[in-house]
């Protein structure tokens, strides 16, 4: 079969032929791919560098995470799988297949899930979202942050703030369910004063962090606590586009009420997974059936994944291979 092979570790993606994927027993599925994204996590487990794949012994791998595709009783499904999946054939356990409505498109059913637990899954365990609360993400002009900001309103938050940098990306947040934003290219002296005056009006009940970094350091700033009673906010960090690093007083943590927590490969429990398969996705299939839930996608084809690599796409859409 026809599959994007990484030969050597750190390389680009290759068209290239692969051996079959082989089901060994009942709890497998053979799936025949029609499409699947590419996402960070992808290109860094192909460098070799994502913190998963870093202390393990490369071999000609398969790229890609997740995928969609029919089943051999042409059921269309979504799926995960560690044996790659940007290839004509994979194989999944059953576990790890979710039916996907049949009025929704392959594409957006490919670009869906990872943005989904890249948002639901800290909105809704880390954090624990009640409807009603108040929720800042930071850095959501990316791909992920805007679906966080649209599956923040499905859980009923009240308000939603998101911060990022580019301008007119911010402001297609407005039309996404964001109730107001904020530039990080503005003065830290101006960000702090914003992020101090909304807390004060509206406290911010949680941040979802996609870039962590030196704005990071900002908001816990603003947020800061005087030694009195302080509101109670929930930092859930899912990315660190920004730098992996930031700068923690002491003093914030002893002097605010702050919860600090990360999500992602790792962090979630297996009861959580299986709550992701069974009702978090499907559910979110549902939203973007009724359009309630967008995503923008850029399609290639198999045969061009070398390329596409190198160049990328542009910000704020999910690169999506048709197979």
């Amino acid at each position: 079969m026809k599959a994007a092979v990484v030969v050597e570790k750190g390389g680009i993606p290759q068209y290239a032929d692969f051996p079959d994927p082989i089901v060994n027993n009942d709890n497998e599925a053979l799936i025949f791919v029609k499409a699947a994204s590419i996402k960070h996590l992808d290109r860094a487990r192909a460098s070799g560098k994502h913190y998963s794949t870093e202390n393990t012994e490369h071999q000609p791998t398969i790229v890609g995470s997740d995928g969609v595709g029919l089943l051999e009783n042409g059921s269309k499904v979504y799926f995960f799988s560690k044996k790659g999946t940007v290839a004509e054939k994979a194989v999944a356990d059953k576990k790890m297949i979710v039916p996907i409505p049949e009025e929704l498109d392959f594409s957006i059913a490919a670009a869906l899930p990872n943005a989904v637990m890249g948002s639901a899954m800290g909105l809704k365990f880390k954090t624990n979202l009640k409807a009603g609360e108040t929720v800042l993400i930071n850095g959501a002009t990316g791909i992920t942050g805007k679906v966080a900001v649209q599956i923040a309103k499905l859980y009923g938050a009240k308000k939603v703030i998101a911060t990022g940098r580019n301008e007119e990306a911010l402001q297609s947040l407005l039309e996404l369910g964001a109730d107001e934003v904020i530039s990080l290219s503005i003065s830290d002296k101006d960000f702090k004063q914003k992020i101090k005056a909304i807390h004060q009006e509206t406290p911010i009940d949680v941040i979802v962090d996609y870039i962590w970094g030196h704005s990071v350091e900002m908001l816990l700033l603003a947020l800061k606590g005087d030694g009195t009673f302080s509101h109670k906010t929930r930092l859930v960090s899912v990315g660190g586009m920004s730098g992996d690093t930031i700068q923690l007083s002491s003093q914030i943590l002893r002097g605010t009420d702050i919860q600090i927590s990360g999500s992602g490969l790792g962090s979630w429990t297996r009861e959580e997974m299986k709550l992701l398969l069974s009702e978090i996705i499907p559910e979110m299939f549902q939203a973007a059936v009724n359009g309630k839930l967008k995503i923008n996608t850029e399609t290639v084809y198999l045969k061009d994944i070398e390329p596409v690599w190198e160049s990328g796409i542009s910000n704020g859409k999910r690169l999506i291979v048709l197979i």
